[in-house]
């Protein structure tokens, strides 16, 4: 596998183009799994499957076929998770990623070819509209309809929203609720987030991610980085290395990096479950967090230590995570 963020591809086809890439053709002839990411603070206040429901007769109208939509959050938990769905979607010969993605003040739709592999779309350089509420989004998304012929004929005429109990349960079976041996052998790679190292694409269109500006993504990278650098000199004591460049496993393995230092961000109920955790009752579950686990390259096991330490802090989920692989 490579740590790389994909090469951005071109597709050059005689249909309407917003944004920054072109509408793939398999829109108008293949099935799309839609990702579904709402800001709860966004009003009127609705829940995601709802925005779903509001938004699904634009997308057949624009000439797609949209056999399921799933909460974003729950799909972008983490890379062992992305990789089952994605195996599910292969399976149900997805052809298509839309996402749907509503802020504040800012609904769009995106759309993307399926790649096939975990991360599911080959950039964050997508075709996609932008309305200031979602009826204008959809209003605008159902209007490529009208200029464009779709092959898709017998589709839905309401949402589906899949069971994903199995790919939840499958997925679960990858973590250890251990910590790694020979860390002290073997070097810790780290990759920083945004960067060719970095993997999570999805992640760009989760309503609390997207818009971002360049200046301040790369302003949160270079805090990021100098912020795990005093972290990891207070409580990691062994070898690391920075990841900011694509390297094949057997590349770092040949320089003796066997485990990566994995962040991913999610609401803490969903990622308990996805991770084989019980998840205790509280509203405290609802809230989003962050966690970190170590990735062993040479068997793909995902170690997330021997107790939970996420939290909403960053800083505070990875100095809980590193002092629990002393014990």
């Amino acid at each position: 596998m490579k740590y790389i963020l994909p090469i951005v591809f071109v597709f050059v086809f005689s249909r309407m183009s917003f944004g920054q890439g072109t509408m793939p053709e398999t829109f108008f002839n293949g099935k799309s799994v839609v990702m579904v990411s709402s800001d709860p603070g966004a009003r009127p206040a609705m829940s995601w499957q709802v925005l779903a429901d509001s938004i699904h007769s634009a997308i057949v109208k624009a000439g797609g076929d949209p056999v399921g939509y799933f909460e974003l959050e729950q799909v972008a938990i983490s890379e062992a998770v992305q990789s089952d769905y994605a195996s599910a979607f292969s399976g149900r010969l997805v052809k298509n990623i839309i996402f749907v993605t509503r802020q504040m003040n800012l609904t769009s739709i995106h759309v993307a070819p399926f790649t096939g592999d975990f991360q599911m779309i080959p950039s964050t350089s997508l075709f996609g509209i932008s309305g200031n509420d979602y009826r204008s989004a959809a209003d605008q998304f159902s209007a490529i309809g009208e200029t464009n012929k779709t092959k898709n004929l017998l589709v839905i005429d309401v949402p589906e929203f899949p069971s994903i109990s199995q790919t939840e349960s499958s997925a679960s079976q990858k973590f250890l609720q251990a910590n790694p041996l020979n860390l002290e052998v073997f070097k810790l790679g780290i990759p920083i987030e945004g960067s060719a190292a970095e993997t999570g694409l999805m992640s760009y269109f989760r309503y609390d991610m997207y818009g971002k500006s360049q200046a301040t993504i790369l302003a949160e990278q270079e805090a990021q980085k100098s912020g795990i650098e005093q972290i990891l000199k207070e409580e990691y004591p062994f070898d690391t290395e920075w990841l900011t460049e694509p390297k094949t496993d057997e590349e770092l393995i040949r320089d003796r990096v066997q485990f990566l230092l994995v962040k991913v961000e999610a609401r803490e109920s969903d990622m308990m479950k996805s991770m084989g955790v019980e998840v205790p009752s509280g509203e405290a579950m609802n809230r989003t967090v962050v966690k970190y686990y170590i990735k062993l390259i040479v068997r793909n096991e995902l170690y997330i230590g021997p107790e939970w330490d996420a939290d909403p802090d960053w800083r505070v989920a990875l100095r809980n995570f590193l002092r629990n692989l002393k014990k």
